[in-house]
């Protein structure tokens, strides 16, 4: 019997172990390898961080749910992989085997890289479940003694929509306490220009995000690095195209929410031939990786180069719907494998993104998410907001039951209904 490990249980990992499950059947087992037993849905964090959700309403126990679709489950966690051995070594000592090894662990945060950074120092953040809360209790004393926020991506970073997000989820919260009046706010991003993304933009996102910050009285500073941060107290340095250091920035706060650069978790960084510098698994087309071919990767930490230079590093993000492709696509290529065929499914990585702003949002829609594009589509308005909620349902539900299907697909034909969005998914682009 064919042995498939899915290392990670985050969006990636659980809708891969469905649906590798699915394809496989009797004729394979699949276990899922995590740190703890738990899936959260990362993108209600910003929600989690003014008080508006709460851990057990975006959670999911994955023990019965895993059990009913008999997927087996190791929550101790991967100490290393060893994918010379084709074996991975649990953080309690435990070793086991694997015929195919589908890596999703998503990305470790690298707060240590800037002086200051993060939950255990002087920042918030809303990468995990765990900092969410950590930064509703910092917004609560925010409420009790309201002063400026600081909000926005550190240079490195890959992932910017959450920090918009966070911001005008910050605003509209503060709003609705009428107390907006009380705290000044700032964005700061390495990226060159407002509603860059990491993508070189989408559509009128630089203008859409614009807007919506002068009409919410927030001020940004792109180009921004984040030399150092102190209690209170932000050192950034605005630069020219060339790099060269513009203007000083020293931005006091009250409450600081950062989004750090990310990088490959410990478990597989520094295996040659397997991850780039920065620890991500470098893939070919069809998610496999070139010198360990029974390994793939999908999510967060495979390996993609940026749009094009940037006077700071500006990193890509890997979105939901393109996560989805990838876990579609690779659950094609190992049960092609397992027949004896080549590989063939390449996934279609196209971007599907909803960003809440409170009251209101932005959606975007990118075909292929690397320009030059097919489709370069954006729009604003209050059902971006409805759809975000209802897509938060959607696929929680999707999860309990330990449903397959494509969510992403899901959103984009059932929650949003837009007839533009089925046609782009229903056209790939290699």
């Amino acid at each position: 019997m064919t042995n498939i490990v899915v290392l990670g249980a985050g969006l990636g990992g659980v809708i891969m172990a469905y649906e590798m499950k699915e394809k496989v059947g009797r004729e394979g087992t699949v276990t899922v390898v995590n740190e703890g037993s738990t899936y959260s849905f990362v993108p209600s964090n910003p929600w989690v961080a003014v008080g508006w959700r709460k851990r057990e309403e975006i959670s999911v126990d994955l023990v019965p749910v895993f059990a009913k679709r008999d997927i087996k489950l190791k929550p101790q966690g991967a100490k290393r992989i060893h994918p010379d051995r084709n074996q991975i070594e649990l953080n309690n000592g435990e070793v086991i085997d694997y015929d195919y090894l589908i890596i999703s662990t998503g990305p470790d945060l690298a707060f240590d890289e800037i002086e200051g950074l993060g939950p255990k120092a002087n920042t918030q953040s809303i990468c995990h479940i765990d900092h969410a809360l950590d930064a509703h209790a910092a917004y609560e004393q925010l409420v009790k003694k309201p002063g400026p926020v600081v909000i926005g991506a550190v240079q490195g970073a890959s992932c910017y929509g959450p920090a918009y997000e966070f911001a005008f989820i910050v605003d509209t919260a503060l709003r609705r306490a009428k107390l907006r009046d009380q705290v000044p706010m700032t964005f700061v991003t390495p990226e060159p220009y407002v509603g860059h993304l990491g993508l070189d933009g989408v559509g009128d996102t630089k203008s859409l995000l614009e807007s919506a910050m002068r009409e919410q009285h927030i001020k940004w500073i792109t180009n921004a690095k984040v030399t150092k941060v102190d209690k209170g107290m932000m050192h950034v340095e605005e630069v020219n195209d060339d790099g060269t250091v513009k203007k000083a920035h020293e931005l006091p706060f009250a409450y600081s929410m950062m989004l750090p650069a990310f990088r490959g978790v410990a478990a597989v960084s520094g295996i040659e031939g397997l991850t780039n510098p920065r620890g991500f698994i470098t893939i070919d087309k069809y998610q496999r990786n070139a010198k360990y071919r029974n390994v793939f990767a999908i999510g967060v930490c495979v390996a993609i180069p940026p749009v094009g230079p940037t006077p700071l590093p500006v990193g890509v993000p890997k979105t939901g719907f393109m996560i989805e492709s990838m876990v579609t696509a690779t659950a094609a290529n190992i049960a092609a494998l397992m027949k004896g065929e080549e590989p063939q499914a390449v996934a279609t990585w196209n971007a599907i993104c909803l960003a809440d702003f409170g009251d209101k949002g932005l959606a975007f829609v990118a075909q292929p998410q690397m320009p030059p594009r097919n489709v370069n589509w954006s729009s604003s308005g209050k059902w971006v907001h409805l759809a975000k909620i209802g897509f938060e349902k959607y696929f929680l539900g999707k999860v309990r039951r330990g449903k397959s299907e494509t969510f992403y697909e899901n959103l984009a034909l059932d929650v949003l209904g837009i007839k533009k969005l089925k046609e782009i998914h229903m056209e790939p682009s290699e």
